[in-house]
C-alpha cells in the first residue's frame, strides 16, 4: 500500500514539471518576433517610395510659388493711386460755326447804353417799368424781372485780352433791388443778349448743338465788394417741356413750355466776415438734376476767364471754364448736367448778373466782359459769320 502511494506521488511530480516546462516554451516563442524574408522585404519597399531630402526640398519651393502664383491681384492703395479715367467727350463750347448778328466784341466807336430809369424790378413788386434800357446796337436790354445794372459801359480793356481785342462791356451796380428801396440783402440786376431779331422768340433747338463762349475779367481782390456771396453770373434761357412752375405763370401746374436758367456764378469769400483768412473766389455751377447748386473750381487766380457752356443733343447742359483767353477743351470740363432734371430742348438766350448787397451806399464787384459768341454745327437755315478765329 505504501509503495502504491509513491509511485503515485512520483507520476504527479513529472506530470507537474512536464506542464511548467511546456509553458515556459509558449511564452518564449509570443516574446520573439516572426522572422521577414528577403522577398517580403523587397515587396515592401516597392510599394514605400523613399523621396531624398533635397527633392522634399524642391518640391516645398514648387509649392509655396504656386500659392503665390495663385494669389489674386493686389488692390491699389492710397500709396498707389489710380490715374483718373480719361473724360467722355462731350459738346465742346465754340464747336463748330458762329452765329452771324449775334455776340458783340464792344469795338465800335459807337457803342453806348440808353439808360431808362427808374429800372425794372417785377421779381420784387411785380412792376415791370418800361420802356426797357438797352444798347444802340440793339443787341442787349435791361432784364424785365430784376432791371438794368446801374452801370453799363464800353471800356478799354484793363489787360490784352484775345487778339485784337481793345475794348470789353463793364457792367456794376449799387441799387439792385427795387428802385428808391434798400432791401439790405443781396439782389441782382440783369444784363439779357437779344437773340430775338436773328433767332426769333424759337432759339436754337438742341438739335444744331448750340454753344455759348464768353471772357470775364476778375479784378484784384481789393475791388471787390467785401461781401461773401455771388458777385456774377453768366447764364442761358432754355426751355423744354415739362409741368409749369412759375409763380405768375397763367399755366402753372400744366404741361406745357417751361423756362429756365442754367449757368454759374462767381462767388467771393472775404477775410473781413470772420469765416475766411484771406480772400478767394470760387465758380458755383447751377444747377444738378434737382436744382441744387454744385461747387465748381477755385477762382483765386485774377484776370481774364473764359466760361462756356454747351447744349447737346440730348438735352444735357455742359460746363466749361479756364484761366486765360484760349479756346476751350475737354480738359476745361467741369461737369455735365440734366438741371432739375430737365432736357434741354431750345436755346432761347444767355445773360450776365451783377449782385450787390443793396444797401444804397455799396458798388459791387465791377465786372467787364468781352467778345461773347454763339455757335452751333451748321445746319441749313441759319445764316453764319466767320469761323476763325473764335474770339
Amino acid at each position: 500500500m505504501l509503495n502504491r502511494l509513491k509511485r503515485l506521488l512520483t507520476l504527479c511530480v513529472a506530470f507537474f514539471t512536464l506542464g511548467f516546462s511546456m509553458m515556459i516554451m509558449v511564452k518564449a516563442n509570443a516574446d520573439t518576433p516572426e522572422k521577414t524574408s528577403a522577398t517580403e522585404k523587397d515587396s515592401t519597399l516597392a510599394r514605400t517610395k523613399v523621396v531624398p531630402k533635397s527633392k522634399q526640398t524642391q518640391r516645398k519651393s514648387s509649392s509655396q510659388s504656386s500659392s503665390q502664383k495663385a494669389k489674386p491681384p493686389q488692390v491699389a492703395t492710397a500709396k498707389t493711386p489710380v490715374p483718373p479715367a480719361p473724360k467722355k467727350p462731350v459738346l465742346i463750347p465754340g464747336t463748330g460755326s458762329a452765329v452771324k448778328g449775334l455776340g458783340d466784341d464792344f469795338e465800335d466807336t459807337q457803342w453806348t447804353w440808353n439808360y431808362r430809369h427808374p429800372k425794372s424790378s417785377e421779381e420784387q413788386d411785380k412792376r415791370m417799368r418800361g420802356p426797357l434800357g438797352s444798347s444802340i446796337n440793339k443787341k442787349w436790354f435791361e432784364g424785365p424781372k430784376r432791371g438794368t445794372p446801374d452801370v453799363v459801359k464800353r471800356i478799354e480793356l484793363p489787360m490784352p485780352g484775345i487778339e485784337g481785342s481793345t475794348h470789353g462791356m463793364l457792367i456794376a451796380s449799387m441799387n439792385t433791388g427795387i428802385p428808391g428801396r434798400s432791401s439790405y440783402k443781396m439782389e441782382q440786376d440783369d444784363l439779357i443778349h437779344d437773340t430775338r431779331r436773328v433767332l426769333g422768340s424759337g432759339g436754337i433747338p438742341v438739335s444744331d448743338s448750340p454753344s455759348i463762349v464768353t471772357r470775364v475779367y476778375l479784378p484784384p481782390f481789393e475791388q471787390w465788394e467785401n461781401r461773401t456771396g455771388p458777385s456774377f453770373g453768366f447764364r442761358s434761357g432754355c426751355f423744354t417741356h415739362a409741368t409749369i412752375t412759375g409763380e405768375d405763370h397763367p399755366n402753372k401746374g400744366e404741361w406745357g413750355l417751361e423756362e429756365y436758367w442754367p449757368g454759374m456764378f462767381i462767388c467771393f469769400e472775404s477775410s473781413h466776415d470772420g469765416k475766411f483768412k484771406q480772400d478767394g473766389a470760387y465758380l458755383r455751377i447751377r444747377g444738378g438734376r434737382n436744382g441744387a447748386e454744385m461747387m465748381g473750381p477755385r477762382m483765386d487766380q485774377g484776370g481774364w476767364w473764359t466760361l462756356g457752356l454747351s447744349f447737346s443733343r440730348d438735352g444735357m447742359v455742359h460746363y466749361f471754364a479756364k484761366p486765360g483767353v484760349e479756346d476751350l477743351t475737354m480738359d476745361d470740363h467741369l461737369t455735365s448736367q440734366f438741371p432739375y432734371g430737365y432736357r434741354t430742348e431750345r436755346l432761347k438766350t444767355f445773360f450776365y448778373n451783377v449782385c450787390s448787397r443793396d444797401d444804397g451806399k455799396t458798388w459791387s464787384t465791377p465786372w467787364i466782359v468781352d467778345d461773347p459768341k454763339v455757335y452751333f454745327v451748321k445746319q441749313p437755315g441759319i445764316a453764319t459769320g466767320p469761323t476763325a478765329p473764335k474770339r
